[in-house]
């Protein structure tokens, strides 16, 4: 039995509308309603870390702790230049040293000064995994707060 050519559209027709029902479904469902609930769920409960750890220094934002800031100038430290996403806002412990003559020379701040905030700054890991770190906009900001005479012009 050969169906004809309107019985063949409309069998198809009849198949693909409920495919592209559960579809558009989906879609509103995955993609508008459920973001916009975990969204308001996390402003709700936890609006800093949503809105993502912005610090703020003297009123002012400053940067965020999740991602790197953007530091150029010799006088802070800078976050890694080879990550893969070049967004990590931390820095190994020997990254961070490595820069401390650096910044010495630019600022006058004694070496042992910057090391001894390095070191009261440092951050642990999870037992054996990974390196001790610190955060570049952390380490920035003390620098700023310490020395208001060498960075008075990032005070505010």
């Amino acid at each position: 039995m050969k169906l004809t050519e309107a019985k063949r559209k409309e069998s198809l027709s009849r198949n693909y509308r409920p495919i592209i029902g559960i579809a558009i479904f989906s879609l509103i469902l995955c993609g508008i309603f459920f973001p916009l609930l975990i969204t308001g769920i996390a402003q709700g409960a936890m609006p800093y870390q949503a809105n993502g750890e912005i610090v703020q220094l003297n009123g002012h934002p400053v940067g965020s702790n999740l991602i790197d800031n953007n530091f150029t100038l010799p006088i802070f430290f800078h976050a890694r230049n080879d990550s893969a996403s070049g967004v990590d806002p931390d820095i190994t412990i020997p990254e961070a040293d490595s820069q401390i003559s650096g910044i010495s020379s630019a600022t006058g701040i004694s070496a042992s000064a910057l090391s001894s905030i390095v070191n009261g700054n440092t951050q642990g890991v999870f037992w054996i995994f990974g390196s001790p770190y610190v955060n570049v906009l952390k380490l920035n900001l003390i620098l700023i707060q310490e020395y208001p005479a060498v960075y008075q012009n990032y005070t505010g």
